[in-house]
């Protein structure tokens, strides 16, 4: 098992019960996979780097996992068809 880390960007454009629904449908998505959520950290509304589909805000988030190296793979692939995720990068975390 190897130790990951997701960031996720999510649009300002949605309701707090819809941004909680999507970080739980990650978070299923990655118990689907094989992986086990250990923390989910919240850093709230943050300023953008650049602007991203005319949005200059967005609602950051950090999920650390243990997975096999397949799991992020899979999860890429599904939530780069998630309409509110602006960007996401999963990184694996040395030991």
């Amino acid at each position: 098992m190897n130790k990951y880390e997701l960031a996720v960007v999510l649009t300002t454009r949605i309701e707090d019960e819809a941004r909680a629904a999507v970080i739980e449908n990650i978070k299923d998505l990655i118990t689907r996979f094989g992986g086990t959520v250990q923390n989910v950290d919240e850093w709230g509304k943050r300023k953008l780097a650049y602007e991203i589909q005319k949005m200059d805000e967005g609602f950051y988030y950090f999920i650390t996992f243990e997975a096999e190296s397949s799991c992020p793979n899979e999860l890429e692939e599904r939530m780069r068809i998630m309409e509110n995720v602006i960007r996401y990068l999963c990184i694996r975390q040395d030991a």
